[in-house]
């Protein structure tokens, strides 16, 4: 059993979760049922403790240049009270993790790694920071993560915020943060989400977690706000076609092959790790001519794909499946699978093996679910 446990681990326990171990921490898989959560996140709103996220804050004069150099994007176009969802690797061009960074000032960067990612990150930030006039601190021990999202998080938050602040929140953008004051407490409210529906997501110290997690379920009565666990997460950034680190990434693949090129930014004019490996394998056309690539795929049938399934054509080999369920929201089952590139093309049909049974599925566009906004 993992030892590290949440700021809001009584509060799931008193709302009478099912634990599951991730990334190193016990964390809600779910309450009552995750085809609930599933739904009133799409329909109304869920409440959600990412608590196990980590937060490492890099400050100082050369901050943006040296994030330039750490991670593979343009950190430094970044305008202050902006987000950029980037990368981080190796020098093969291997992805350690995919993370979200924040620019609080010119100076002054939240970077966010995913749960059992979180110290390798900061300690490879720190390894990297030699040279520059950073300061690298992980503040992950201290600092909680509660999300609301759905179509109705804006309202629920609303009910915290103090009026003459509720434009700060309504004029808020996607991927985007601001400091306002929720339930007394000045704190850093982002728009980021993970589940392809708005939302809200709030970093505050772990001592005051737990009274502000109450506040949001009572804000959210009468809007249909549950609280909801991992299970629902998945289900809901699948449909989104979001990839989760340790099935879609890993250290053995590279940007390119999921899908995630334009993240890159050759173009910088500063050396940043894995760019000669990076550079290499874009104009060798891997994940567009040579390779495998990541693809959605739609079950013709009732029976779903999940992670590790052999994709097949003709009988023959042809990928893996990563992620994939029953859709609670499209009605039918979704996966997402590297397969080689020449039946990568949306339309081109494959088989899945099931337990020793070949069940069609058919290449479509990610994502599988877009909200109306």
């Amino acid at each position: 059993m993992s030892e590290n446990y949440t700021a809001l681990y009584e509060q799931h326990k008193k709302a009478g979760a099912s634990f599951t171990d991730f990334g190193g921490w016990q964390m809600p898989l779910k309450y009552e049922s995750e085809l609930a959560e599933h739904h009133a996140v799409r329909n109304a709103a869920g409440l959600f403790d990412l608590s196990h996220m980590g937060e490492v804050w890099v400050t100082g004069p050369e901050a943006a240049a040296f994030l330039d150099y750490a991670l593979v994007g343009k950190l430094s176009a970044i305008a202050v009270g902006k987000a950029k969802y980037s990368l981080i690797c190796n020098v093969d061009g291997g992805i350690i993790d995919d993370l979200i960074t924040y620019r609080r000032a010119d100076d002054n960067f939240l970077v966010v790694p995913n749960a059992g990612n979180a110290k390798v990150v900061a300690a490879a930030l720190g390894e990297r920071a030699a040279g520059f006039d950073v300061v690298v601190q992980d503040a992950s021990a201290d600092t909680s993560l509660i999300a609301v999202q759905g179509p109705n998080a804006e309202a629920i938050l609303l009910k915290l915020v103090p009026g003459e602040q509720h434009s700060l929140v309504t004029e808020l953008k996607y991927y985007a943060a601001v400091e306002v004051s929720i339930n007394g407490e000045d704190l850093l409210l982002a728009r980021t989400g993970y589940t392809g529906e708005d939302g809200f997501e709030i970093y505050i110290p772990n001592v005051d977690a737990a009274g502000l997690w109450e506040a949001l379920l009572e804000a959210g009565e009468g809007h249909g706000l549950i609280p909801a666990g991992l299970a629902a997460r998945d289900s809901l950034r699948l449909e989104a076609g979001m990839p989760l680190y340790g099935n879609e990434l890993s250290r053995h693949v590279n940007a390119y092959a999921a899908g995630l090129g334009p993240v890159v930014s050759l173009a910088k004019e500063s050396d940043f790790v894995g760019r000669d490996a990076l550079t290499a394998i874009k104009a060798a056309g891997v994940g567009t001519t040579i390779g495998q690539k990541l693809v959605g795929l739609k079950g013709t049938g009732r029976r779903a794909a999940r992670a590790h399934y052999s994709v097949l054509k003709n009988g023959s080999l042809i990928g893996e499946v990563t992620s994939g369920q029953p859709s609670p929201t499209l009605g039918y089952p979704v996966a997402l699978a590297y397969v080689d590139v020449e039946h990568a093309e949306p339309g081109s049909f494959v088989d899945v093996d099931l337990r020793g049974k070949a069940e069609p599925f058919e290449v479509v566009p990610l994502p599988f679910y877009k909200r109306q906004k």
